[in-house]
């Protein structure tokens, strides 16, 4: 089956090209990411991954295969395989990606295998081994990454902890929100001097990774570090001065992605790409506001479902690694999202499209939650799964552009820089494509998110109800270091 590419669109209007240069599971970049344009100085085009479950609804399965399969990569050079590659996960990559059935399953099964066999070969991994993911985007595939190589695991947060100091914070420059947080429970985990896996969906100058580095190796420094990351697009001057910055700290440094290239960007991209996001909004007029407003006209011809399941999820089991997660953790978290999907099944038995959408930085919990609930439901229903994001994009309604529709609402987790507005992508249908819609939407938030914003008219709840025949609140009890209870 063939598979439109993403990013036809923004190529043509602003001749942009994607060039593949590396691709050691055989699947190239635009197979791997769309593009998008948005209103930032910084950055005015996205890259959107079609495998990251971030922007796109996506196989919750080929979301987390495609994590665990770089972290078979990122395995095999922490064993001294310099180039690591594995063919058979990509061509199920791209059968996933081409809609075949039970081809996403097939590779998470493959990386299962994969894992398994190196531990019954009897290769071990560096003792004191760490992964690290960043940002909101890197949350479930750095922890994805982590499952792979069966190590601790902590992501960077936007959260602050009262009486919680910050092992590090660092500046994410590219970003429409920019500062992050380490906040480990145990600063054990980082005190040893294994590797450390650094994950993020892409690697585009590198900067981000050395702000952190730098920041990590005064207090923490190791010999090796591992740069992990489902695209890299670094330049071969930023490739260089990568080098340089770690000759100059005297480390290994390895990266390691699914695929490499470059992005061709012409003179004037930035101000021409700004332009025509002005043009395109003004453009679209009331079409583009119903899409990105609030509430429909029409009340929904059935309320939103509301459903709490605190008592399904335990408290004080961790719901992903804002504050440090350990194989261990991994294992009762797989039984509460069981639980929970088991809860969820006879509301979702007669749907045929079912999408759970996860909160931000709360990724890995609602995609194993998608994972358990597609496998309640079987292969009649297609479920599929995407979070919300802080960051603006434009939509357009055009079949090759990745960003289509938008759900515009106001933040529910009182951040502490204060409100703001929030997105949903791709999570309405498009007017061109109305069969498209969900029947149901299953929101996954934590407690810290279930204020009294989401519930408002005009609140995340209120938009989603337009989305679908149902939408099912599930509230997961946020994991606070202080409610650990210590060994």
């Amino acid at each position: 089956m063939a598979v439109t590419w993403s990013g036809r669109w923004v190529a043509d209007a602003l001749t942009v090209s994607l060039r593949t240069l590396d691709t050691p599971i055989g699947v190239d970049l635009d197979a791997l990411v769309g593009l998008a344009l948005r209103r930032n100085p910084r950055r005015a085009h996205l890259l959107v991954s079609t495998v990251l479950g971030k922007h796109v609804p996506a196989d919750p399965d080929l979301v987390y295969g495609s994590g665990r399969l770089l972290g078979v990569l990122v395995a095999a050079v922490l064993h001294g395989i310099p180039r690591p590659y594995d063919l058979t996960g990509g061509g199920l990559v791209t059968r996933a990606l081409a809609g075949q059935q039970g081809a996403a399953r097939a590779l998470v099964a493959h990386v299962d295998a994969r894992r398994d066999a190196t531990a019954a070969a009897g290769r071990h991994l560096p003792p004191g081994t760490v992964v690290l993911g960043y940002a909101e985007t890197a949350t479930a595939v750095g922890q994805a990454v982590a499952d792979s190589l069966e190590v601790d695991y902590l992501h960077s947060t936007r959260r602050r902890v009262a009486d919680l100091d910050p092992l590090c914070v660092f500046e994410e420059e590219h970003s429409h929100a920019t500062s992050h947080l380490l906040l480990p429970e145990d600063r054990e985990m980082f005190a040893g001097t294994g590797p450390l896996v650094l994950v993020d969906d892409e690697l585009s100058t590198g900067t981000t990774v050395l702000n952190t580095l730098a920041a990590l190796h005064v207090d923490t420094p190791r010999t090796h570090y591992v740069i992990a990351a489902l695209v890299d697009l670094r330049s071969g001057s930023d490739g260089e001065r990568m080098a340089r910055f770690a000759e100059r700290l005297g480390v290994r440094l390895d990266v390691v992605s699914l695929a490499a290239g470059e992005i061709d960007l012409p003179d004037e991209f930035l101000t021409r790409a700004l332009q025509l996001v002005d043009i395109v909004a003004t453009a679209s007029g009331p079409a583009v506001a119903d899409r990105v407003g609030a509430a429909p006209e029409e009340p929904a011809t059935e309320p939103p479902r509301v459903v709490h399941l605190e008592d399904a999820w335990p408290v004080g089991l961790r719901e992903g690694g804002r504050h440090g997660f350990t194989p261990a953790d991994r294992a009762g978290l797989e039984v509460a999202v069981e639980a929970v999907a088991a809860s969820l099944a006879l509301p979702c038995a007669r749907d045929l499209r079912v999408h759970v959408l996860g909160f931000e930085e709360l990724m890995y919990a609602p995609l194993r939650l998608a994972q358990a609930l597609g496998r309640h439901l079987g292969d009649s229903a297609r479920v599929t799964f995407s979070t919300t994001t802080r960051s603006p994009t434009l939509p357009v309604d055009e079949v090759t552009y990745a960003i289509r529709t938008r759900l515009e609402f106001p933040s529910h987790d009182d951040p502490l820089d204060g409100p703001g507005t929030r997105y949903a992508y791709n999570v309405t249908a498009p007017p061109t494509d109305p069969a498209a819609a969900f029947d149901t939407v299953v929101l996954v938030v934590d407690s810290v998110g279930d204020r009294p914003e989401l519930h408002a008219p005009g609140g995340l709840l209120d938009v989603l109800s337009g989305a679908a025949r149902q939408v099912v609140l599930v509230v997961v009890p946020a994991c606070r270091p202080f409610l650990v209870a210590a060994p």
